[in-house]
């Protein structure tokens, strides 16, 4: 019997055949992911434009139930219990288990401050520097891997033991060359690579999920 894990792949290059070239990089990608939630890391995301809006969407899909339900563990259900026993049951029914994550596109304080006092294109790297720790993952969206302020975050990053994963286009480009795995999907225009972009991390929050919470609730 296939692992949700293999699903997810198998559902990913049936859809999208031609993305079946990236799947060492995919791969590789979602075993830092992997390594990171068992070390209690923080998943950081950031990009520019539609990238922006995908840096929001993979949060979304990490910091709730994607495909597959996750109910509090007993655990986390006790310290609950104990805390609130009146309110409990609410509580424990309407909360979900999380796989740590946050976008650094949405902060508009901070975004605003740094961008007109500092230097918009160190935004993302500010912003690594005061969540970042090592042993965490930056996930960096460009579709041409050429973007500055995206550049300077993995560059932050990798100084400070963060490891770094880079979602671009076709050509190699500069967080092909700096970031510790890069995923290049195969197209050049924008748009394609932005198409592209969302299935890629839509299976790689599905394997996440499935490899931490149990099965996928995937079925063909």
């Amino acid at each position: 019997m296939k692992t949700g894990i293999n699903k997810e792949l198998d559902l990913l290059f049936t859809h999208y055949p031609s993305l079946k070239v990236c799947e060492e990089s995919i791969l590789a990608a979602y075993q830092m992911l992997c390594n990171c939630y068992a070390n209690k890391g923080l998943i950081m995301v950031c990009g520019n434009g539609g990238s922006a809006a995908d840096s929001e969407h993979i949060v979304g899909e990490l910091m709730k139930g994607f495909k597959t339900k996750r109910p509090l563990s007993h655990e986390q259900g006790l310290r609950i219990k104990n805390a609130f026993p009146d309110d409990a049951e609410f509580l424990i029914d309407n909360l979900q288990q999380a796989i740590p994550a946050i976008s650094l596109v949405s902060q508009t304080s901070i975004s605003t401050a740094f961008c007109n006092d500092v230097k918009a294109e160190m935004l993302f790297a500010q912003l690594v520097m005061g969540y970042g720790n090592s042993g965490d993952i930056l996930i960096a969206l460009s579709t041409t891997g050429n973007s500055k302020n995206v550049v300077n975050a993995c560059k932050v990053a990798k100084a400070f033991g963060i490891q770094t994963i880079a979602l671009t286009g076709q050509k190699v480009s500069k967080l092909s060359e700096i970031c510790d795995v890069a995923i290049r999907v195969p197209a050049q225009e924008v748009f394609r690579v932005q198409e592209l972009h969302l299935p890629v991390y839509h299976a790689l929050c599905a394997m996440l999920e499935a490899n931490v919470f149990g099965k996928s609730s995937f079925k063909k």
